[in-house]
């Protein structure tokens, strides 16, 4: 397959040309049988295919006789797959048996997660996308997913099942840490950021990406998962569809998989509305859809709008879900006999299989699918992607809370450690980590503790008293007394404490880990409570996947830092900002909120939303893009130009931001909109630009933010997709309750239907 170089936007780009595809997807497509075709529709799990860690020909021989559409997990599904040439050995040899002993010699796309790093033993664990998101620096993690993208080509794998682009704005939904947070423009941002970092330039080299969970997954019933979800029109295309075509359209996603719950009584895995009006013939999305794990069985056995197998595969396929994961129920045998009896066209069949086939194409498969096992071990978790570990650790890290206590001094006295997470290594994992989602009792990727990492900051001379003091989330009180004494000998305390994460019944947070209540677990705020009464000043550090409700401590403690889940480097991450080697510079990507009856609380709610309760606020406890550090900036010399402009082009939106402490560190700068008067009712604010900006003390840099007219674009009374005339307010600050800067400006003449063609995304320029 050959290549060009385009100019895409300004940004140069390696594209597939395509010419001779659709005829050799065509002509495969002619010879192939209905068992043969219908088998590309499926998958199978890895481990199927092995014994005692290796390939199995007998089970090869049994289970792909006509071929196989994807195989599910070789590395992240087994315990027994835990060295990376064992990992590309089994998959050259699955690809060897499909190319040499059926009938056809079509390979195998071979799918992992890849949520927080390679789900794999020995890849890089880098922090959960919560963490990722509080970063506010897409290049960070189109590098990151760059750095993931080769592991996992390293040992034969063409599919990620990643990014999450649900926007989450229910804190009980446990699946909050897999998300970059509660706005649409920031979920978007940081997909296509991830979506291009994965992929690549050209898919021969890359890994397709697989947006997920389409659509809605983030804001169900209760915070429930799986949940229903009641949204309206207006607000699922504008928050809820809005990262999910950025994705396509700005990155090129070549997968979307769906989402496990109803909307209005149909389930998105039914959904042709979804998965083919919108997707396809709106977006003009050419890649093709997988379903989420049994997904299309759960149309038979959980949302009961299918009778059995044969119809839920009906349903799916003539819905839009081109790929059954992780392994075949309804797309095999029900499938088959559904096309037999013809309650489901060839032509359906044909078209579902030719996505998949062009995209073994595009992936190279067909002229080799084959990896260099010697090189496999070399690719993972080398120094230079624990480097950028750490890098994306330290930006992932946001100061909620400091009345001068931190950063500390590295020859303090003596420093009491205490907390559930302060010496595990293990929670400082995602649920999509190897190590968290395989329920493993130590990292599968080396990990220092919080604890270790603060012994190897400080001086010789200073003394370090550390207790447990609790569980996660038991109620026993037993290493209460031991907590105490330690800090009773210290001059300052740091409680980590927080969540574990994963899939377990001892995890609370991750998938199925949805909570009701919002505080700390068990009895932590008890034990950071009589940290408190000490006197002594007491540093709390969140290990976390949620935003928690933290009223009842926040008043108490000294300093608060949300670490989040921050991977294999966490912890040297957290004893850099705790002693000062590092500013701290991340922001929220979601609201905290006082109380769990405040839900949801998310900033950008309509100017109604916003009305007090009895007895507390309806504020947020920390707002969303809040983070503080150990440095002061000042927001000066607001330019907007022109004032007024017709439904097209550009407005100039340019400020200058100063460091005026001593310390470097970085701001994040955001630019929200307000259309102050419209046709229906529109957020108080929206998030229309943002940029992570490095300043030495004393610096000071001019921000220009050039946005499109486009950006300003709403689905009006009769549902057109419209630019409307009118004032509109720039709002510039360090959060969303942080508006440093403030001006307007005018879009003149008649509404304008916005094309499909719309711009995204503000231009940014740092001078």
């Amino acid at each position: 397959m050959k290549t060009k170089i385009l100019k895409i936007k300004g940004e140069t780009r390696v594209v597939d040309v395509i010419p001779n595809i659709e005829t050799k997807v065509k002509n495969l497509l002619k010879n192939m049988t209905l068992e043969e075709k219908v088998a590309q529709l499926g998958s199978i799990r890895g481990r199927s295919l092995l014994e005692d860690g290796k390939f199995s020909r007998r089970k090869a021989e049994q289970l792909l006789k006509n071929g196989i559409g994807q195989i599910t997990r070789v590395s992240g599904g087994a315990r027994d797959v835990t060295d990376p040439k064992q990992a590309a050995l089994i998959a050259n040899e699955i690809q060897r048996f499909l190319k040499e002993e059926t009938r056809l010699g079509i390979p195998a796309i071979i799918h992992e997660e890849c949520l927080s790093g390679f789900m794999a033993y020995g890849a890089t664990t880098f922090p959960q996308a919560i963490g990722l998101a509080s970063t506010w620096t897409p290049n960070l993690i189109e590098r990151v997913t760059a750095t993931i993208r080769r592991q996992m080509r390293a040992v034969g794998v063409h599919q990620g099942l990643s990014p999450v682009l649900d926007v989450a704005r229910d804190p009980r939904w446990g699946r909050n840490e897999e998300t970059f947070g509660e706005d649409p423009y920031l979920v978007a941002v940081m997909g296509v950021a991830y979506v291009k970092g994965l992929q690549g330039s050209n898919l021969r080299e890359g890994i397709i990406a697989t947006p997920k969970h389409f659509a809605a997954h983030g804001f169900s019933e209760g915070g429930r998962n799986r949940a229903s979800v009641h949204v309206p029109p207006r607000e699922f295309r504008e928050v809820y569809l809005f990262p999910f075509e950025a994705a396509v359209k700005e990155a090129n996603a070549w997968s979307i998989m769906n989402a496990y719950h109803d909307i209005d009584g149909v389930p998105c895995a039914a959904s042709r509305r979804l998965l083919t009006e919108i997707l396809r013939g709106e977006w003009g999305f050419r890649g093709y859809v997988v379903s989420d794990y049994s997904s299309i069985k759960m149309l038979y056995t959980f949302h009961h709008v299918a009778i059995d197998e044969e119809e839920a595969a009906v349903q799916a396929l003539e819905a839009g879900i081109d790929v059954e994961l992780p392994e075949i129920d309804c797309y095999g045998e029900p499938l088959l006999k559904a096309v037999r009896e013809e309650k489901i066209s060839m032509a359906v069949i044909d078209e579902a299989v030719s996505r998949i086939l062009r995209a073994k194409f595009l992936l190279g498969l067909f002229e080799n699918p084959y990896v260099n096992v010697k090189d496999a071990s070399i690719s993972f978790d080398t120094s230079e992607d624990r480097r950028l570990a750490l890098e994306a650790a330290r930006e992932s890290l946001v100061l909620l809370k400091n009345n001068g206590v931190l950063p500390l001094k590295k020859d303090i006295k003596a420093i009491a450690v205490i907390g559930p997470n302060a010496d595990n290594a293990r929670n400082l994992h995602g649920d999509y980590s190897y190590t968290a989602h395989l329920r493993c009792d130590e990292p599968a990727v080396p990990t220092v503790t919080i604890l270790m990492s603060i012994k190897n900051k400080v001086s010789e001379e200073t003394s370090i008293y550390y207790a447990r003091g609790c569980g996660i989330s038991d109620a026993s009180k037993d290493g209460f007394k031991e907590a105490l004494a330690a800090a009773e000998k210290s001059d300052v305390i740091v409680a980590v404490v927080g969540e574990r994460s994963g899939l377990s019944n001892d995890d609370v947070s991750g998938e199925h880990r949805d909570r009701a209540d919002l505080r700390l677990p068990g009895v932590q705020e008890e034990l950071i409570e009589m940290l408190c009464e000490t006197g002594k000043s007491v540093v709390v550090v969140l290990v976390n996947g949620r935003p928690l409700s933290l009223k009842r401590i926040v008043d108490k403690c000294s300093a608060i830092l949300e670490a989040w889940l921050p991977g294999e480097e966490g912890g040297n991450a957290v004893a850099d900002v705790l002693f000062g080697d590092y500013n701290p510079g991340g922001k929220l990507p979601v609201s905290f909120p006082q109380h769990v009856g405040q839900i949801p609380v998310n900033y950008g709610r309509r100017h109604s939303s916003f009305g007090d309760y009895v007895f507390s606020s309806s504020k947020p406890l920390f707002p969303f893009g809040h983070g503080l550090s150990y440095t002061n900036f000042e927001y000066s010399s607001l330019s907007i130009s022109p004032e007024k402009i017709g439904p097209a082009g550009r407005v100039e939106i340019a400020f200058d931001v100063k460091n005026i402490g001593d310390r470097k560190g970085d701001e994040v700068v955001q630019l929200y909109i307000q259309d102050e008067v419209s046709s229906v009712t529109r957020p108080a604010m929206e998030l229309k630009g943002f940029k992570r900006v490095m300043l030495e003390p004393g610096e000071k840099k001019r921000i220009t933010f050039r946005l499109s007219v486009d950006q300003l674009a709403f689905y009006d009374r009769h549902m057109r997709f419209v630019v409307e005339p009118g004032t509109f307010k720039v709002m510039i600050g360090g959060s969303s309750e942080d508006i440093c800067l403030s001006g307007r400006f005018e879009v003149i003449g008649d509404a304008k239907v916005t094309p499909s063609t719309r711009v995204f995304f503000s231009e940014v320029n740092i001078s």
